[in-house]
């Protein structure tokens, strides 16, 4: 399969690197993209934002931040980690830029394949497969019983209805983030 070619504006990939510059000490993932978004970046995203929709902001970035990563490098610039907790721009370092190991992160985010092909319900599932981990709901009644739903009950209902449930409990539209826990973790259990 060939890699599809980046679409991403060379302006966004500029507004990395001057956030990046502006945070000698890191950025989260999460801050990088509330600072984006204020210079108007990803005006797709609904308020608050749905699962799919943070799920291709976050592939824009990572990919875009993996394309600049290579340009620094090239250009031997800077050295850039990247993790969703802290996003650093170091010194150029000529040892440790020769120490390149296979990274299936940055060939993972880097083809567009991947983006393309993960529909809403892979993201639903991925994460409901993250949230069976930290899962608290001991049986599938309990946790139907949280979304309001009794079997028989079909996915594609207990999906829309978590959607309904995580809207109205949403922190950002002054829900309970207990609750939209309690909502992610039935999704968890009933999905997995």
């Amino acid at each position: 399969m060939q890699k599809k070619k980046s679409s991403i504006p060379d302006e966004f990939i500029q507004a990395i690197q001057v956030e990046l510059e502006n945070q000698p000490a890191g950025i989260s993932e999460y801050d990088l993209i509330q600072n984006l978004k204020s210079l108007g970046y990803f005006d797709f995203l609904s308020s608050p934002a749905l699962p799919h929709e943070l799920f291709r902001v976050h592939f824009f970035l990572f990919h875009a931040l993996y394309l600049l990563r290579d340009i620094f490098l090239n250009n031997k610039d800077y050295l850039l980690d990247i993790n969703t907790l802290k996003i650093q721009l170091t010194p150029y370092s000529e040892g440790e830029s020769n120490i390149q190991k296979e990274d299936k992160l940055r060939t993972y985010y880097l083809d567009f394949t991947h983006l393309d092909k993960t529909s809403e319900d892979d993201v639903y599932d991925m994460l409901a497969s993250f949230w069976n981990k930290v899962n608290k709901f001991d049986n599938r009644e309990d946790a139907l019983a949280e979304l309001g739903l009794k079997d028989p009950v079909d996915d594609k209902t207990i999906k829309k209805e978590y959607r309904r449930l995580a809207m109205q409990h949403h922190p950002d539209r002054g829900g309970d983030s207990d609750k939209l826990q309690k909502i992610n973790d039935a999704l968890a259990l009933l999905l997995d």
